[in-house]
């Protein structure tokens, strides 16, 4: 299937790993041009040099840091300056740390509030008028299953990643007329550092060992296994393409089943 994606430009933040990296890679090997972003320069670097060598496609690596403004407008202004266009965008970042709500300072969440929730705003606000300029665009957002089924201990994250997605739904119907579609993605349990991390935590919390939260985790699921980045990678390339044209203000959920809500 031939998804347009061919010299059209896709900004993928969070890209130096885990799933941002695979949604860098992904759109890389269907022919778009790619503009990638994340704190770490060095890990940023290496992993766009490592998708240029198994794609051969054209990706730019910029540092930034999606709770700075600065950055975020840096960021579009090099990848615009660089592709002299922007077709999609991938609204992703590392999620909040873990905490409960008495663990938790006014500094804690002013962070995650300009990480998880003004990050994409801002960088969605900086994109959307190249998008206007060429006729259409794609935003995709990714954030976690956790707004459909809120998660111990990460307050944080149910709060504002949760936002996003009435933020998404909103403009999605703003922007409907200018052939710019808007969806969110929501991660279940993907084997990435991040997931890792949360296991870390809840065995620690639970004064279990890792190795038996680990198989709970995924026995919960009906597809008895972790996610892989690449799956994610999958859905979110498509909704960044012309095969998803008639797809907008819509949260969808990949985790094997996970989550029971029937909404």
């Amino acid at each position: 299937m031939d998804l347009g994606l061919t010299g059209k430009v896709a900004l993928v933040a969070g890209a130096s790993q885990g799933m941002g990296r695979a949604i860098a890679e992904g759109f890389a090997r269907e022919g778009a041009k790619v503009s990638m972003c994340a704190r770490g320069s060095e890990a940023l670097e290496t992993a766009a040099e490592e998708i240029r060598k198994s794609t051969g496609g054209e990706v730019l690596a910029t540092p930034a840091d999606m709770s700075s403004y600065d950055d975020i407008r840096n960021y579009v202004d090099r990848s615009v300056e660089a592709f002299g266009r922007v077709d999609v965008i991938v609204n992703n970042a590392g999620g909040p740390p873990f905490g409960t709500f008495d663990a938790l300072s006014e500094d804690d969440w002013m962070a995650a509030y300009n990480l998880s929730l003004m990050g994409t705003v801002r960088l969605t606000r900086e994109a959307v008028p190249h998008m206007k300029k060429v006729g259409a665009g794609r935003i995709i957002n990714i954030t976690s299953y956790g707004v459909k089924e809120p998660i111990a201990g990460l307050i944080l994250s149910n709060t504002f990643r949760t936002g996003v997605v009435g933020w998404a739904r909103t403009l999605s119907r703003e922007l409907g007329p200018d052939n710019i579609l808007v969806n969110t993605v929501l991660p279940g349990r993907i084997d990435t550092d991040r997931h890792h991390s949360l296991n870390v935590a809840r065995a620690k919390r639970m004064n279990l060992p890792l190795e038996q939260v680990q198989q709970q985790s995924r026995e919960e699921i009906p597809v008895k296994r972790f996610g892989q980045s690449e799956e994610v990678a999958n859905l979110v390339v498509f909704l960044g393409s012309d095969r998803a044209s008639y797809i907008t203000g819509t949260a969808i959920l990949i985790d094997g089943g996970l989550v029971r809500t029937l909404m």
